[in-house]
């Protein structure tokens, strides 16, 4: 089987990778849409993007391209507890440069106002690319916000550590696939995914497309709206709910339900959420 991640090799993407996909190939991409685009294309058998933080939210890159730009499913969930770090070739580097993913930095904009307020910040399109660039640019007065994986990848020096804003930060990555997947690592829960479109003509749509899962008590355990891309005011709706036995009995007929009432549903995934260590 073959796994494609956000890459490169270092970055917590290929952490979720190299612990749930142990014996198969792995192959890493540089941005989200091409990591997806490789699931797309055949290139691949699955793909591992993430998909929330605790601190920061929705990856909105990683749900506008599954929605819009794919027919893959979500056939598992990895939740990984972060710590940050900021690294450099040498504890006696000066830093006037700071690159890192942008949901990385925004993690951790309390720290680096504080104490490296005068430092230029740089986008990188993951938190392993920054530490390979600054390995590769030992002469540059630069540092890397990123995970002790990549330190020890990349024979950086811990300038500081654990420098995330906010104590309990993780990330969920989704694997995408075609069928439900299961691994050998902590299963905390199952969840279905759902991806909502409704009416333009049925007052109170939201209300009446919630309503359908409260009355049955499915929990509901997040709703989030993104842009429909027809007009200004048009959304699509990501619902998580959680499958447990009861309530993979009643979804089937809330689903019915909601076709009734003209709303558009699109089943994301069916899936496991699994529990990873902290890195």
């Amino acid at each position: 089987m073959k796994f494609a991640y956000l890459g490169p090799r270092g970055s917590f993407c290929s952490v979720v990778a190299e612990a749930a996909f142990k014996s198969e190939e792995l192959y890493s991409y540089a941005t989200i849409l091409d990591v997806i685009e490789a699931y797309n294309e055949g290139e691949c058998d699955f793909a591992l993007v993430p998909i929330e933080n605790s601190t920061e939210g929705t990856v909105n890159m990683s749900i506008d391209k599954i929605f819009h730009d794919s027919n893959a499913k979500v056939v598992a969930e990895f939740v990984l507890p972060i710590s940050q770090n900021l690294l450099a070739v040498s504890k006696e580097q000066k830093i006037e440069h700071i690159y890192s993913h942008p949901q990385a930095l925004a993690q951790r904009r309390v720290y680096l106002r504080k104490f490296y307020p005068q430092a230029q910040v740089e986008i990188t399109e993951s938190t392993s690319a920054a530490a390979e660039f600054v390995k590769n640019n030992p002469n540059l007065p630069a540092a890397a916000v990123a995970n002790s994986f990549a330190a020890k990848m990349y024979d950086l020096e811990f300038i500081a550590e654990n420098i995330q804003d906010l104590a309990g930060n993780s990330t969920r990555f989704w694997l995408l696939g075609k069928e439900k997947q299961s691994f050998d690592l902590n299963q905390t829960k199952d969840k279905v995914t759902l991806a909502l479109t409704l009416p333009d003509n049925l007052p109170g749509a939201l209300h009446k497309a919630i309503s359908v899962f409260a009355w049955r008590d499915i929990d509901m355990t997040k709703i989030e709206s993104r842009p429909l891309r027809t007009r200004l005011g048009q959304y699509f709706f990501i619902i998580d709910l959680e499958n447990n036995a009861t309530n993979s009995l009643k979804i089937p007929y809330a689903l019915e339900e909601l076709a009734g009432l003209g709303v558009n549903v699109r089943l994301l995934g069916n899936y496991s959420v699994y529990s990873l260590g902290e890195v």
